[in-house]
């Protein structure tokens, strides 16, 4: 909360989540949620005006300074300007946390020869930042954050302004190491994409709360979830010819590749492929598409999909928004039907 009496602003209200070791959390939502201010009291460099700030199992909030300033070491910090010192080389800048503590010059040295190797940087040690790339800057910028050996990588619009090559290879980074050092990490931002790709579970921040969370998975297999529908939109697709009804196919599990064909075969109904949009996420695959059957068969196709995990609804693209119901429950299909 911000300010006093009548001119208070609750900023974040009741928030409440956790982030397990080598899991990456992924925090979204739109400008003015409060995803800058909830970056700054993981760390606390904003102190919230109730509740626990728990790090390693510390309640940071309550500590004392000193005891404070030695519990953030354990809390790396990417943010979206890397940050780094213009006339400092790339290892002079990954050293700056190593000669703030007086870690003698040569444990300094081997540490950040470590960790430019483990960013891919070797051979750009003694660059300057003028001479680096926007993602080798961000790696330079992760490999600072890793100095001092944190067990939390907090990650605030760190791919945001790189071009989808570097967003691609930063994304891959941050899931080694996070796998490597067992990294408890907080991704922070507004790229629906990239989460998809890197977090392991994501929170929607809307008015200052998580209003939905959950595996990312999860959320993109639930037909039900606002979130889902945010991280994966649903595809563009074609009109449903005359006569014929335009279905949207969720994929809600494990779903054999053919079953577009076995719908055709099983029930003599010849459907048309209008969209789609299929992808493996974590070894499974999640997506939807868009089918058009004709208007007589819909409650038929929609069953015989259901038990391939398949959740199909009826689309109309002239709403041009994903559907609210499924075949059986909407008056409009049973209508055509």
């Amino acid at each position: 909360m911000y300010g006093r009496g009548a001119d208070a602003v609750t900023v974040l209200d009741r928030l409440d989540f956790s982030v397990e070791a080598g899991e990456i959390f992924g925090v979204v939502g739109p400008s003015g949620a409060g995803k800058s201010t909830l970056a700054q009291c993981i760390a606390l460099l904003e102190r919230p005006t109730s509740g626990s700030v728990i790090v390693n199992g510390e309640p940071l909030s309550e500590l004392s300074r000193d005891r404070l300033r030695v519990a953030r070491r354990r809390i790396g910090t990417v943010f979206q300007r890397d940050g780094l010192f213009s006339r400092r080389t790339a290892a002079e800048n990954v050293a700056l946390p190593l000669e703030y503590l007086g870690v003698t010059r040569a444990e300094t040295n081997a540490r950040v020869a470590e960790l430019l190797d483990r960013v891919g940087l070797t051979g750009r040690a003694g660059h300057y930042p003028h001479q680096l790339s926007g993602g080798q800057r961000q790696r330079v910028g992760i490999a600072r954050a890793l100095a001092l050996r944190p067990s939390v990588l907090l990650a605030d619009e760190a791919t945001s302004g790189l071009d989808p090559e570097s967003t691609a290879a930063i994304s891959a980074l941050l899931k080694e190491l996070r796998d490597e050092l067992r990294l408890s990490i907080v991704f922070i931002t507004h790229e629906m994409d990239t989460v998809v790709r890197l977090a392991d579970s994501v929170g929607r921040l809307e008015h200052g709360r998580i209003v939905e969370s959950g595996r990312t998975v999860d959320l993109l297999r639930d037909p039900e979830s606002p979130l889902g529908a945010l991280l994966r939109p649903a595809p563009a697709s074609a009109s449903a010819p005359a006569g014929e009804v335009a279905l949207r196919v969720r994929y809600r599990g494990d779903v054999p590749g053919d079953w577009l064909a076995r719908v055709a075969r099983e029930l003599a109904v010849s459907p048309a492929l209008l969209g789609a949009d299929i992808a493996t996420i974590d070894g499974q695959v999640v997506g939807s598409a868009t089918i058009a059957v004709p208007a007589g068969a819909v409650t038929s196709v929609s069953s015989f999909l259901s038990e391939f995990g398949l959740d199909a609804r009826l689309f109309d693209d002239a709403r041009g928004a994903e559907p609210s119901a499924s075949p059986e429950t909407d008056p409009a299909l049973e209508a055509a039907a």
